[in-house]
This record gives structure tokens, C-alpha cells and sequence, in this order.
């Protein structure tokens, strides 16, 4: 199966598609998958621009749009995570993964699917120690701090991915993993990046987590992107007999190495297509009740917790999800819009807040597996919030008397026992009204991951504890198993054409 790997994509579709019918037309050979590292934008409108971290001098509508509205289709199969530089309102839509247009295919905060028997997971977002280890709180409209937390990767995530047993043959995240770059040659990429210098020398480039993931499950390849030069390591396995090869990708512009493209054998012969992992499905079914909305320190649970602490299943707990899907492990082709694509035809200048938007194939996704949307649960508390203020005000003009010391307020849990039962996700539509939009017209702002190891772990010795909130801010100081006790059932919450030659192959 021949797999192109894109670095960061930074809405240049037209570019990068372009730029592989290119090489098909030289080799005479199709390309069957194409795959990118992050920072994809998948902008819908002008009113997804609002949602991206970058300055406004280089927000650009680029050429996703025309996918997301059909003016075009994707040639061919295009799988990608997200990184630091994304419509992060629409990817929230899509927490465990989905179709953002046709044929491109998202693969949530973090996800494991499977094309033609090959195994690619990934992790989307970079990584910052102070968000390390809050619940998935945000929700547009973002606040200046929120808009990039929501991108920042959270321990949930890489609990789960380190569940994960058998092999896998392509992992994607967006930041490096740290200390990759003493498997590879530092010389070459310090004459490219000279101040990456003081960073490698303290062990402080790259994503620390991303690195245990790796020393854990050392897939056949790794591929990611974020610091815009390519870089080859291999990284053998401490007293094994594995070998990760890891290529960093730049980014989609002239003259940049921003495309390679590889063989990876197939277990399965016949028409390519995209296929969920029943392991990772049932991984996340096993953890649902691990899931957390708030911004308070969330841990995993530990080995000496007293329950449960390794969720790596059975195979009657895979048996069971595997019923839950109708024997059947098929993606369904289920993509729909939920807004108004932009329309670069269209006068009107009018910009609206984007809000938060159920996506109904998270909705179907999650009543099938029997797990908790984060947006939907979000939601939930948006409108018990907006019932209490109503009231408040009522009581206000009514005359009641209320003391001023009483505070509006609900418990989080009783919502959640007394609201998401079974079904009850399906109450919560999507909002289609239509959206105004007006035009406007690369850059980079950088975001680089924090590598601070303090609290790293993001395990605990009890099964599930959330500890003191963390202040919301920007100028916060950073913070940073093989078998247990086995639990049927997890504790759900109710609730520009390139040069050919500089894509040889690097392995």
C-alpha cells in the first residue's frame, strides 16, 4: 500500500493533492492513502477563523472549505490529527474522530483505525504540563487562554493509547516526541534549526508523553510535524527487538520537504477502506467513566488505587463491543454538514461567535458504543447554567426576595446522574441556522510543547480523583502496569506543483 505523509498541511489542499497527482503521473503508480501530521485548518467559514490560534494578519480561508461544501472531493482517502493550529470549534464537534468532509477523515483527540489491515492511531494537539492533566472544559467562543488550552493534549488520552497492545504500524502526533532527536543525526538538524540548540541540550524539545507512548508501543513508523523541518531517527527498542523509524515533516510550502511518500505492506487485499479498531473501541467503552468536563486536576487511576487500573481488554470484552456494533467494524460514510460553508461570492460582511455544535455523528458514535459525548455534556451544563440566570432574573422582577449572599449555582454531578441517561444525547440537535460571512484575506505563530515533567504521570493511587481548580490564565506557572482487577462493566457517567526528487524515499 503505497501512504503519503504530509507534515503540516495548513489548508493547502489544493497544494498538497495537486502535488501527489504529480508524483502518480511520474512513478505511474496510484498512491492509496494520504495521512497528515496536524495543523490541517479545517475552516469552514469565516466564523472558524474566529476559533484559530494565530494572528489575524495570517487567518486564511485557504482551500478546505470547497471540500467541506462539495465543490470538490478529496482524490483520495485522507486521514489526519489535530495540532496547535486548527478550527479547534469544529474538531470539538468530532471528539473520538469523524468525517469533517468527504473522504477526509479525523481522528479525534486521540483514535486507532484501520485501512486495508493496517493499525494507525494517533494523538492530536501539542503538549503543555499546565493542562496536562484538566478535563476537556473548553468550548467556544473561546477566551483568549481557551482557545489555545483546547488544543493542548490531556492525560486521558495517552492513558488510553497506552492500553493498547498488538502492533501498530503508523502513530501521528503533531509535536516530536522529547529526546528523539539523539536517534537521528543532531548535527544535520542543528544546521537547519540552530536554536533548536539549547532545547535538545536540556532534554526540553519536544513532547515527553508522546516519548513514553512510543518507548511503550514502538510502532513500525512515527510520523509527525509542528517545528517545520524533516528530521529521520530510528529508535530501538530498550532490551527488545523492535525499531520505531521516526520522520518529521516541514510544512506545505515551495521548495520545503513537506511530503514523503512510503510502502507499507497490507494484510487485506480489495478496495481501500476505513475501518474502526475494536480494541481502541472497546478501550474507550472500558473508559468512559474516566472522562471529565472541568478544569480541575483530573488523574488516572494507579496501581495500588484498590480498583481497576489497566484496561487493556479481555476478549470478551471485546466480544461484547464488537455485538454493540452489529458485527460489523465499518466506518459508516455518514458525513453532514453543520454549518454554512464560506462563499467567497457572498457581500455580506456580518461575523458571527461560533458556538458549540452537536455533531451527529459523535451522536450515533457514542449511542452505539454507549459512552458520553464531552459537547453534549457541556452543553448540558451551558443550559442549566442559562435556566439559573433566567430564574435568577425572574425572581429578581418578581419581587422576591432573595439575599445577596445566595449564589446561583448547580452540582455538576446531579446534572450529569439526572440528565444523560441513555438516549438522552439525541435531545441536543444540531443548531442549522443559517450563518453570515464576509471575505478576508501564511504565517505561523509558534506554540511550542512544554516539556515540563513534573507531573507527567498523571496517575494516582485511587481509581479517580479531581483535586483543586486551576486558574484559567495564561501566565500560570507549569506543573506537570500490566494487570489489575477486572471490571466487566466501566462505571459510565449517566449523564504549486513540487520537485519530484525531494520525495525519495527516506527509510
Amino acid at each position: 500500500m503505497r501512504i503519503a505523509v504530509e507534515g503540516c498541511a495548513h489548508g493547502e489542499l489544493d497544494i498538497i493533492y495537486e502535488t501527489i497527482q504529480e508524483i502518480e503521473k511520474i512513478d505511474g503508480r496510484k498512491i492509496d492513502l494520504l495521512i497528515c501530521c496536524g495543523d490541517f485548518q479545517a475552516t469552514r467559514n469565516l466564523n472558524d477563523l474566529k476559533c484559530m490560534a494565530i494572528s489575524d494578519k495570517y487567518k486564511d480561508m485557504c482551500t478546505f472549505y470547497k471540500y467541506y461544501s462539495g465543490e470538490k472531493k478529496a482524490p483520495i482517502l485522507t486521514i489526519f490529527i489535530g495540532g496547535n493550529h486548527e478550527a479547534s470549534n469544529y474538531l470539538q464537534e468530532l471528539p473520538y474522530g469523524g468525517w469533517v468532509a468527504p473522504n477526509i477523515y479525523y481522528l479525534g483527540y486521540a483514535g486507532v483505525v484501520q485501512v486495508a489491515g493496517i493499525r494507525i492511531a494517533g494523538l492530536s494537539g501539542i503538549y503543555k504540563s499546565r493542562h496536562w492533566m484538566q478535563g476537556h472544559y473548553e468550548k467556544p467562543p473561546y477566551t483568549d487562554s481557551t482557545i489555545r488550552s483546547v488544543y493542548h493534549i490531556r492525560n486521558i488520552e495517552v492513558f488510553r493509547l497506552k492500553q493498547l497492545s498488538g502492533k501498530i504500524d503508523i502513530f501521528l502526533s503533531h509535536d516530536w516526541p522529547a529526546g528523539v532527536t539523539k536517534y537521528g543525526d543532531e548535527d544535520i538538524l542543528l544546521k537547519q534549526k540552530p536554536f533548536f540548540k539549547d532545547d535538545i541540550e536540556s532534554n526540553t524539545l519536544g513532547s515527553p508523553p508522546c516519548m513514553e507512548l512510543l518507548e511503550r508501543l514502538y510502532p513500525s513508523y512515527w510520523f509527525s510535524a509542528h517545528l517545520h523541518c524533516k528530521f529521520a531517527a530510528l529508535v530501538p527498542e530498550k532490551g527488545g527487538a523492535r525499531v520505531t523509524k521516526f520522520l518529521a515533516l516541514d510544512k506545505c510550502l515551495p521548495k520545503r520537504k513537506f511530503l514523503q511518500v512510503l510502502e507499507v505492506r497490507s494484510q487485506e487485499d480489495g478496495p481501500i477502506q476505513l475501518n474502526y479498531d475494536l480494541e481502541w473501541l472497546t478501550i474507550l467503552h472500558l473508559t468512559n467513566h474516566l472522562l471529565s468536563i472541568k478544569s480541575s486536576i483530573h488523574y488516572m487511576p494507579g496501581q495500588y488505587g484498590g480498583g481497576r487500573w489497566t484496561y487493556t481488554p479481555t476478549a470478551k470484552e471485546k466480544q461484547t463491543v464488537y455485538e454493540k456494533f452489529g458485527s460489523n467494524l465499518r466506518i459508516p460514510l455518514n458525513f453532514t454538514r453543520t454549518v454554512k460553508p464560506y462563499d467567497p461570492c457572498d457581500t455580506n460582511t456580518r461575523i458571527e461567535w461560533p458556538r458549540l455544535l452537536i455533531n451527529d455523528q459523535t451522536t450515533r458514535f457514542c449511542r452505539m458504543l454507549g459512552i458520553d459525548d464531552p459537547s453534549a455534556l457541556l452543553q448540558i451544563i451551558t443550559n442549566t447554567m442559562m435556566d439559573n440566570s433566567r430564574s435568577s432574573e425572574l425572581s429578581e422582577t418578581s419581587g422576591e426576595y432573595m439575599p445577596e449572599s445566595m449564589d446561583i449555582s448547580f452540582d455538576e454531578e446531579s446534572v450529569f446522574s439526572s440528565t444523560f441517561e441513555e438516549n438522552s444525547t439525541h435531545k441536543y440537535f444540531v443548531d442549522n441556522s443559517p450563518t453570515n460571512f464576509s471575505s478576508k484575506s501564511d504565517g505561523d505563530d509558534s506554540d511550542n510543547g512544554d516539556t515540563s515533567k513534573s507531573t507527567l504521570d498523571g496517575t494516582v493511587n485511587s481509581s479517580n480523583t479531581e483535586t483543586t481548580e486551576i486558574a484559567d490564565s495564561a501566565s500560570m506557572d507549569d506543573s506537570s502496569e500490566q494487570t489489575g482487577c477486572v471490571q466487566t462493566e466501566p462505571n459510565c457517567k449517566k449523564f504549486k506543483r513540487r520537485n519530484y526528487s525531494i520525495y525519495s524515499s527516506t527509510f
